[in-house]
């Protein structure tokens, strides 16, 4: 059987990637002044699920607004605001990538407000035989390959590194490390079997609860928090407005309950 080789993740990848993604989003999404009353959302991939029934929820209520949705790892849809591509909305998966998007001011401040929360968690694929049940056996010698966000980029690769070092885990685990580019990435190496475990959030391992289960939650140094907010190029500020609101509402709450998100 042929070695896994992974998608390489350092700096230069993750700007490359970022480069490539803001080139397609020129030819999907709209460019200039919005058409009509679409309104682009980007958000954390691990919103993806939640969030396309929440702009669907959301049309239904509002019948004459479309909703375009953006998913992708939190630090490069920043990127992706910071260098021009359109967005009214912005939702991360951590504190961090929305607070470097404030450094940028690419996102109106006052509009910032968190909306969910969720937890880290050690998944194994549905068959595994490994018997894992603690973060230390992550360093036994059969188990070789260990998936997470790239720390770099994706928001629960942050939360992993930080609960590992707490843990003095970290240089163990990432001598074994499979870097991935968003969490979604990292779900599915484990969903494939190609690693013999991977740290996903807990609203991801439910999306494929056949070929995947929990093994270890994960203590967090940090809450898991999700801040979502306007950006202050939008041109349909009273729309964003009511998008953000929405999901903020108890309705919106009541859709992320159904996937798993806690409330902030």
């Amino acid at each position: 059987m042929s070695a896994f080789r992974p998608a390489r993740t350092g700096c230069r990848s993750v700007l490359a990637g970022a480069g490539a993604m803001l080139a397609a989003l020129a030819l999907a999404l709209p460019t200039g002044p919005a058409f009509g009353a679409d309104l682009v959302v980007s958000a954390a991939a691990s919103l993806t699920n939640a969030f396309k029934s929440l702009a669907e929820s959301y049309e239904r209520a509002h019948p004459g607004t479309r909703v375009v949705l953006n998913f992708g790892a939190s630090d490069v849809l920043m990127q992706q605001i910071v260098k021009g591509a359109p967005a009214d909305v912005f939702a991360s998966a951590d504190q961090e990538a929305m607070n470097r998007a404030e450094a940028e001011k690419v996102i109106t401040s006052a509009s910032r407000r968190n909306f969910a929360a969720n937890e880290v968690v050690l998944i194994v694929p549905s068959d595994s035989k490994l018997n894992i049940g603690s973060l230390q056996d992550l360093a036994r010698p059969e188990v070789r390959r260990i998936a997470y966000g790239n720390p770099a980029s994706v928001p629960v690769g942050r939360y992993t590194r930080g609960a590992l070092e707490a843990a003095g885990l970290w240089d163990a685990v990432a001598a074994k490390g499979v870097p991935a580019q968003n969490v979604r990435q990292s779900l599915d190496y484990v969903a494939r079997g190609e690693v013999e475990a991977g740290f996903v959030f807990a609203t991801d391992a439910t999306v494929m609860p056949d070929k995947v289960r929990v093994a270890v939650r994960v203590p967090s140094r940090n809450p898991v928090t999700y801040p979502i907010a306007i950006t202050s190029q939008t041109r349909q500020q009273k729309e964003a407005a009511q998008f953000v609101d929405f999901v903020a509402s108890p309705a919106g709450q009541a859709i992320l309950s159904r996937y798993g998100f806690q409330k902030p």
